[in-house]
């Protein structure tokens, strides 16, 4: 079977520096945010081109704590509409509603599957406050659109940055350099990838970032001085230790997934698959490779009988889901059809040449 992510093996590769590094932590006797996180959040400020980086618990924290942040800051209050996709993983929406914030759904774009900025415009009311743009699958979402909008309309601009770990912009930027704040998840399965949970905030705003150093560590300036009712949100001492190593290898696994993404562009042929939309190949990270099929669900079962795992990413859209009830009467089409047919290939870096061809001329057999 050709596994769609084996985080064992991924893992694998720095396990002898990991295995130190590890017991250099348990030997420190510092396990709270201490020089890892510290040096973590420098080296990946200076990673993605921005001023400040905090480290945060994980990637709904990230989103939390900034608009939190932005709250207390008077920028943004109860009731403020907040612009999403409709087309993402739930983890987007429940940062919006959790503080109180209404979430208002829009459509992708077909071509993309990233928030359609026409859709965006036509949202926009007097209680608009705030764009979260996701970088869903890896791709850049429609950066000179949204940034024109946000200016015309004085909008806050957030990303939602966790699945575009070094996705570049024509201009040079990268993804967390995009917006007023960005938000990224390092979950295990992440293209920049913890041993377990972990985050962090990037942006060029020192107020911001100053409330949000505070917010994650109980709201605290100094040893038992509280400035703020803050939370513990904090990035964990282990888990930077284990991503400043990874992130030295983070473009070069980039590059295998565009490798891998181009072989799949260049040579799937099949009447049952539509590929995704290629533009500019670095605005693309491929932290998953998805296509998509009338078929999708014959397809899956196919590709597994001959031995090949896939994903679906995501099966139910958000306004389907229990927890939001209130969008249940809502019709979003082409979300609809995209979560209907897509399925996601795999796409990792230590996927072998020859199981990329396997994956192909199975599925060109279809």
């Amino acid at each position: 079977m050709i596994k769609f992510l084996d985080l064992r093996s991924i893992n694998k590769r720095f396990d002898e520096v990991f295995r130190k590094k590890f017991n250099d932590f348990l030997n420190s006797g510092k396990y709270i945010l201490d020089e890892q996180v510290l040096a973590f959040e420098k080296e990946y400020a200076a990673y993605c081109g921005v001023k400040y980086c905090i480290g945060v618990g994980n990637g709904l924290d990230a989103i939390k704590l900034i608009l939190k942040a932005y709250k207390m800051l008077g920028v943004l209050n109860d009731g403020d509409e907040i612009i999403v996709p409709a087309n993402t993983y739930i983890a987007s929406v429940l940062a919006v509603s959790n503080l109180g914030f209404r979430p208002v759904l829009v459509e992708p774009d077909m071509t993309t599957y990233n928030i359609n900025s026409e859709e965006v415009v036509k949202a926009i009311t007097s209680k608009t406050k705030a764009i979260l743009g996701v970088h869903l699958y890896g791709r850049l979402y429609n950066i000179e659109q949204l940034e024109k909008i946000s200016k015309k309309y004085n909008l806050l601009l957030v990303e939602d940055a966790a699945q575009a770990h070094g996705a570049t912009f024509s201009d040079g930027r990268k993804s967390g350099n995009v917006s007023d704040a960005a938000a990224f998840s390092f979950y295990p399965t992440k293209n920049l990838g913890a041993l377990g949970d972990a985050g962090a905030i990037t942006t060029n705003n020192k107020v911001l970032a100053d409330v949000v150093f505070k917010l994650r560590n109980y709201g605290r300036v100094s040893t038992y001085k509280n400035d703020l009712k803050g939370y513990n949100c904090r990035l964990d001492e282990l888990q930077a230790t284990f991503l400043r190593i990874k992130l030295k290898y983070l473009d070069s696994d980039n590059n295998k997934r565009r490798t891998i993404a181009q072989c799949y562009f260049d040579n799937i042929d099949s009447s049952n698959v539509i590929l995704p939309f290629l533009e500019d190949i670095n605005q693309h990270v491929f932290h998953l490779f998805v296509i998509r099929s009338k078929k999708r669900d014959q397809l899956k079962d196919y590709l597994h009988k001959k031995g090949v795992e896939t994903f679906i990413h995501y099966p139910i859209p958000i306004h389907k889901q229990p927890a939001y009830k209130e969008y249940k009467d809502c019709r979003f089409s082409v979300t609809e059809q995209i979560h209907k047919e897509i399925l996601s290939l795999p796409n990792n870096p230590i996927l072998t040449q020859e199981e990329v061809k396997s994956i192909i001329s199975i599925i060109n057999q279809y």
